[in-house]
């Protein structure tokens, strides 16, 4: 049968990206209490395309996924993304692989146990020239307006905020350190399950630490900053206003190879 992706493509235009998007797959990811947790990732397989040819291959991309059945890991994605750029004679491989992360909290005054979802993600890309490696975690948290316990003569508005952090390392990090450091920063952190007692402590935690979105992201870049195996970060803050029909936002990036 005519391979039609081979064919020339005569517009001179070559590609930066083509691939599959939002395959869904099982990998593993290293877990620190439990050693290795499994989930399911949702896949954007990449490479570049050059202007001699119509298309890339397709059904590819998800043979390297079979390929790799119960191997895929942060460990070894360096691996698959040489075998995308061997197999689909490309100069560049991509992926992106966003997954559901689970990690077991206990309330702090009951410690009753229970799973926490977080959102996460990882980017690693290859070429001759060399590779890169993301990771991304997505972490809610509560905040308490500093303002509003400041003017007001009883207690305080407070809501809940979406942290995002993503970071490139020259040092394996954990995703629960990753975690625990947004949380540490914000007012008070999130329970899956939380007895009276528990209420009655987070209420008061998150009114002894009030934080503007602005608050949160510079508290995190200052640990950041602190933390020897991280080259380059971004983190930004988006707070559901309780009172207000818009949201609060704050961003901040850096990299400290250039400061």
């Amino acid at each position: 049968m005519i391979d039609v992706q081979n064919l020339e493509d005569v517009r001179g235009i070559s590609l930066h990206h083509v691939g599959v998007r939002n395959v869904r797959y099982p990998i593993k990811v290293l877990d620190k209490a439990q050693g290795v947790q499994h989930t399911i990732g949702s896949f954007n397989m990449y490479v570049d395309l050059t202007d001699k040819f119509k298309g890339t291959h397709m059904s590819r991309f998800i043979e390297i996924l079979n390929q790799y059945r119960n191997e895929i890991d942060v460990n070894n994605l360096d691996q698959i993304l040489e075998t995308m750029r061997v197999k689909l004679n490309s100069n560049v491989s991509v992926i992106e692989v966003s997954f559901p992360y689970f990690v077991q909290k206990k309330a702090p005054v009951s410690q009753a146990e229970s799973l926490m979802e977080y959102t996460c993600k990882m980017w690693g890309s290859k070429s001759v020239e060399g590779k890169d490696f993301y990771v991304k975690v997505g972490v809610s948290v509560t905040t308490l307006c500093p303002c509003s316990k400041e003017i007001s003569d009883r207690g305080a508005h407070n809501q809940r905020s979406n942290v995002s952090l993503v970071v490139r390392f020259s040092q394996f990090v954990w995703i629960e350190d990753l975690i625990h450091l947004v949380e540490d920063s914000a007012s008070c952190e999130l329970f899956p399950l939380l007895k009276r007692v528990d209420e009655k402590a987070v209420t008061e935690r998150a009114y002894d630490h009030p934080r503007f979105a602005e608050d949160v992201v510079r508290e995190v870049a200052v640990k950041l900053d602190e933390w020897s195996a991280i080259e380059w970060y971004a983190v930004e803050c988006e707070n559901e206003e309780s009172i207000h029909a818009h949201n609060a936002y704050a961003f901040v990036k850096k990299s400290k190879l250039e400061s």
